[in-house]
């Protein structure tokens, strides 16, 4: 006999005045370095004529994402903490479920895409320029964005379906999809069902493929006879390994399970790490890990 629930109220990280400000200036901070990172990355590979190749065409997809990624978090985040817009309607918050839902299921199906090419680079270097072409290139990007947001489609659906009486209040500073499925009246099997599908489908199937091209890039380059060589093929590709480590083991965390996770304050810790600090890891793995981006930066800063 409850009425409907209209809106939610978003608790983000209850505490002192204090304690909220100084995450907030955190937040800010992090999502301007974010922003301001992955924005010069596009702007070098687009600068540099060196860059122009199928790994920086979709790292600068990569970084494009997380942009768009961590914008759909922070600001509504700082203004929940600072107490000035902690509400949210209900389709906004359906909105920006399935937003970055689909921007995650995007990431790795790109994330699966560079370690393909990869792949093609170190164990069929004869044959890359000829199958990776900028055709294949653009199909694999297209396919990768269209397939993530087809994806959480059905997962949105579901879930603007259910039934929410009361209460409103939201245990997190985004809506995540185990905090409306706690918060709903009604049978949430369905949606729980769909999620932990379509988790196996995306992050699973998408982490099969990055680790299979990853076992067959090692023995190729075990298989190289001097150190030197073996140095500069791994070099190719230590970056995007240790930015699939550090997405995979928290995507894996927050989704990969058959029921909502209980601890929600652990889903907020986890989802901080996911939604505000991997995008801005990102650019900087690729700058201090990159021996190609970090000569095109030093020729930008020899020019100026």
């Amino acid at each position: 006999n409850g009425t409907s629930v209209e809106e939610f109220i978003l608790l983000g990280f209850p505490g002192t005045w204090q304690f909220r400000l100084s995450l907030v200036v955190l937040f800010a901070l992090t999502y301007t370095l974010t922003v301001t990172g992955n924005v010069s990355i596009i702007v070098l590979v687009w600068t540099t004529k060196k860059l122009h190749t199928p790994m920086y065409f979709f790292l600068c997809n990569l970084s494009f994402l997380e942009i768009w990624y961590t914008t759909g978090v922070v600001p509504k985040a700082i203004g929940a903490m600072l107490g000035t817009s902690q509400t949210i309607s209900f389709n906004a918050c359906i909105l920006q479920l399935f937003f970055l839902l689909s921007l995650g299921s995007v990431e790795c199906f790109l994330l699966s895409v560079m370690a393909y090419d990869r792949y093609l680079a170190i164990c069929c270097p004869l044959r890359y320029s000829s199958i990776m072409n900028s055709a294949l290139c653009a199909r694999l990007a297209l396919t990768s964005w269209l397939g993530g947001f087809l994806a959480i489609s059905l997962l949105a659906f579901l879930t603007s379906g259910m039934t929410f009486c009361g209460p409103d209040v939201i245990n997190h500073f985004i809506c995540d999809i185990d905090s409306c499925l706690v918060l709903s009246c009604s049978d949430t099997w369905p949606v729980e069902l769909a999620t932990f599908l379509v988790s196996i489908i995306v992050v699973v199937a998408s982490c099969v493929v990055t680790l299979v091209s990853y076992m067959y890039i090692i023995s190729s380059i075990l298989r190289i006879k001097s150190a030197h060589g073996r140095k500069k093929a791994f070099s190719t590709c230590s970056a995007h390994l240790s930015v699939v480590t550090i997405w995979y083991a928290s995507t894996i965390i927050l989704y990969v399970k058959p029921s909502a996770q209980k601890s929600l304050d652990l889903n907020k810790l986890v989802n901080i790490f996911n939604t505000v600090v991997t995008p801005l890891l990102n650019p900087f793995i690729y700058t201090l890990r990159n021996k190609d981006v970090k000569q095109a930066l030093g020729q930008v800063f020899q020019k100026n």
